[in-house]
C-alpha cells in the first residue's frame, strides 16, 4: 500500500522529500486513498498479533502507514427553508519511515448534492513530533495546519476549510466498531499486515459553510481507521464501497484489481441493527457496472453505477448504486500523488423481501486512460 521505501533518504528540502514518499501509483503515506485493501484470505486469519485495544489503537502508531477516513452525508434547511444535501470526505494519512519525522498527507472534499458540484483541497506536511507507540489513550488527535481530526471512543471533531466551503462537525458511533475479518487483522503475505477497524454508523452534527453561508447540518457518516506494516505490491486499484442502508444495516463491499483489471479479491460483510458483523462468501456476491464516466480533466474512464446482488443466509438484496454527482474525481498530485474517483453514492433496492434504499460512497482507484 505504499512505495518500496527501504533505502535511505536524503534531506534535500522538505517538499523533495515529500513528493518522494507521496509520489507513485500507491497510497499515502503514500497512499492513493484510504481503503485500499489488498487481497485478504476468505478464512479467518489465525491471530499471531496483539489484538486491537479501546482507546490506544484509536491513535497514531509507530508504523510504516495509517490513515482516519471519513465520508459522509449531510442536509441542512437553508434561510429559504429549502433542504441542501451535502457529501463529505476528510482524511489524514500518516507515513513513517525509518527514524525521519511523520509525513502527512490530507484531503478534504465536498459534494454539493444540491447543486451538482464537487470541490476538493489536498496537503501534505512533514511533522517535527516524537514517533508515536501507539500507547496513548488520548485517543485521536491530528492536524494537518488547520484542518483537524480528534476523537475518543467513537466521538469524533471534524474541521477542515477550502475556497467557498468549511466543516465543524461533531460525530457520535450508535454502534461498536467493527473488525474487519473477524479480529480486525488483515494479513497481507509479503506486503506486511494490516488492522482495519470501522465505525459504520456516525451520527453527525455542526456546521457546514456554504460560501459564507453557515448551515447547521446532520446526517450520518462513516469512519475507517487502517494501519501497519505494510507496503505496496504493484500496479492494480480497487473498487470500495461503504453502504447505510436506512434500516440501520450496513454493508462493506471491495473488490481488488492487478494491473490487468482482473479481480484478485472479494470482500463482503453484512452490519446488522446491533453491529454485530457477518464476513460473507464472496461467491454470494456478484457485481455489474450499469454505466461509465470519462473525466473531462483527466480523460480517465470510471465506472459510474453498480449493481449488486447479494445471495447469503444475512441477506438476500439486489442493490442499485448511482453517483450523486457524476464528477468526484480527486487530482491528489501535490498531496498522495495520485488520481482517483470518491464520491457520494445513492442506493435503491429490494432485501429480505422489503423495498430498502440508502445512501454511501464509492472509491474507485488504479483507472487510467
Amino acid at each position: 500500500m505504499s512505495n518500496r521505501f527501504n533505502q535511505s533518504l536524503c534531506w534535500v528540502s522538505l517538499f523533495s522529500l515529500l513528493a518522494f514518499a507521496l509520489s507513485s501509483c500507491a497510497f499515502p503515506g503514500t497512499v492513493s486513498s484510504s481503503q485500499q485493501l489488498p487481497a485478504v484470505s476468505q478464512t479467518q486469519q489465525t491471530r499471531v498479533l496483539p489484538p486491537i485495544r479501546f482507546p490506544q489503537d484509536e491513535g497514531a502508531h509507530n508504523n510504516l502507514t495509517e490513515w482516519w477516513y471519513y465520508t459522509g452525508h449531510l442536509q441542512a434547511t437553508d434561510a429559504s427553508g429549502a433542504t441542501r444535501r451535502y457529501g463529505f470526505e476528510l482524511v489524514v494519512f500518516q507515513s513513517l519511515r525509518s527514524d525521519l519525522s511523520p509525513i502527512y498527507a490530507s484531503h478534504f472534499a465536498i459534494t454539493d448534492v444540491t447543486h451538482d458540484e464537487f470541490h476538493y483541497d489536498q496537503r501534505r506536511l512533514l511533522e517535527p513530533i516524537p514517533i508515536p507507540d501507539g500507547t496513548s489513550t488520548k485517543g485521536i488527535d491530528l492536524h494537518v495546519g488547520d484542518w483537524s481530526i480528534q476523537g475518543l471512543n467513537g466521538q469524533d471533531h471534524l474541521a477542515a476549510t477550502m475556497k467557498d466551503y468549511a466543516i465543524d462537525l461533531h460525530l457520535s458511533g450508535l454502534k461498536p466498531a467493527t473488525l474487519h475479518n473477524d479480529n480486525g487483522i488483515i494479513t497481507l503475505g509479503v506486503a506486511g499486515f494490516s488492522y482495519y477497524y470501522s465505525r459504520t454508523r456516525m451520527q453527525v452534527s455542526g456546521t457546514l459553510t456554504d460560501h459564507a453561508q453557515a448551515l447547521k447540518v446532520t446526517g450520518l457518516a462513516w469512519m475507517d481507521h487502517q494501519w501497519g506494516n505494510f507496503l505496496a505490491i504493484g500496479g492494480g486499484g480497487w473498487d470500495w464501497y461503504s453502504i447505510q442502508l436506512h434500516n440501520d444495516r450496513e454493508l462493506l463491499v471491495y473488490f481488488v484489481r492487478d494491473a490487468t483489471g482482473k479481480i484478485l479479491s472479494t470482500y463482503l460483510e453484512y452490519i446488522d441493527t446491533t453491529g454485530k458483523y457477518y464476513p460473507i462468501l464472496s461467491s454470494a456476491l456478484n457485481a455489474t457496472v450499469l454505466a461509465t464516466w470519462t473525466s473531462p480533466i483527466t480523460r480517465i474512464t470510471y465506472p459510474s453505477g453498480w449493481r449488486l446482488t447479494i445471495d447469503a443466509p444475512q441477506l438476500h438484496a439486489t442493490l442499485t448504486i448511482t453517483p450523486q454527482v457524476k464528477n468526484q474525481e480527486l487530482v491528489a498530485s501535490q498531496s498522495t500523488g495520485n488520481i482517483y474517483w470518491e464520491g457520494a453514492v445513492s442506493v435503491q433496492g429490494h432485501g429480505n423481501g422489503s423495498v430498502i434504499d440508502g445512501e454511501g460512497y464509492v472509491e474507485l482507484t488504479g483507472y487510467s486512460n
